[in-house]
């Protein structure tokens, strides 16, 4: 097995609430001076810039894992990641269909700009990123496991949008692959304040969740895997055949 380096929560100057700086340039060459193979791309209720990305990469360095970082109408954060041009152009349309058409106020919210290598613009999404989808969370998994993505609720250790400070638990027949940290958090706290977390018997995955430079590959996991796949990131997260994350 080969051990890669990731981030998977990761925004760009297309999230209103992302900096300037995070653009494709920098969000590429930061992450291979820093030893990180593995890269998500998750903007607010959006996979556009995520694509962009990947398409300036190719088969290049780092690996590229398309997402988006999706409020649910519980207020909860979740990383939804598809594989294919098929699958994301489903996940985006998903995300088009069920966002509230709320313009964005730049002067308030920033700017929602998605750009090419050139540092071009290419798209500016017209309705607020940061609202919640008219979908639940249990629609929202739903329908990224109908699209063969991995779903991952975020951040679960903060309190505010995430899956336990907004519902209190984790509902028993939700589809989810794996469960998302802060960069601070202390797991061991974390299990030992909620113990029925360890009864889940999920792989937990440590997140920068970076919306500035200074923050960008602050977090790291660890993949044991042969190489980089959708689908070796899959089996990894469910320790399938010998694949496992860990976070140290």
């Amino acid at each position: 097995m080969n051990v890669f380096r990731a981030d998977l929560h990761t925004h760009t100057f297309l999230s209103p609430c992302g900096d300037i700086g995070m653009v494709p340039s920098f969000i590429m060459d930061a992450a291979l001076r820093k030893g990180y193979d593995i890269i998500g791309i998750t903007d607010h209720n959006s996979t556009v810039q995520a694509r962009e990305i990947r398409r300036i990469v190719g088969d290049g360095e780092p690996y590229i894992l398309c997402g988006a970082e999706i409020t649910t109408r519980e207020e909860v954060h979740c990383l939804a990641f598809a594989e294919s041009d098929e699958s994301l152009d489903a996940l985006q349309r998903f995300l088009d269909d069920n966002l509230p058409p709320i313009p964005n106020d730049e002067e308030m919210f920033g700017y929602q700009l998605a750009v090419n290598e050139a540092e071009e613009v290419i798209y500016e999404a017209p309705w607020l990123l940061i609202s919640a989808l008219e979908k639940s969370i249990d629609e929202v998994a739903a329908f990224v496991s109908s699209i063969g993505g991995i779903f991952i609720p975020a951040h679960i250790d903060k309190r505010q949008n995430s899956i336990i400070s907004q519902l209190g638990f984790i509902p028993p027949d939700l589809p989810f692959d794996a469960l998302e940290i802060s960069s601070g958090c202390d797991l061991e706290y974390l299990l030992t304040s909620n113990p029925w977390l360890k009864k889940l018997n999920k792989a937990f995955v440590r997140s920068s969740d970076a919306h500035y430079p200074e923050d960008y590959c602050r977090a790291v996991t660890y993949f044991n895997m042969p190489s980089r796949s959708f689908e070796e990131i899959r089996k990894a997260l469910h320790g399938e055949d010998g694949r496992s994350v860990s976070l140290q």
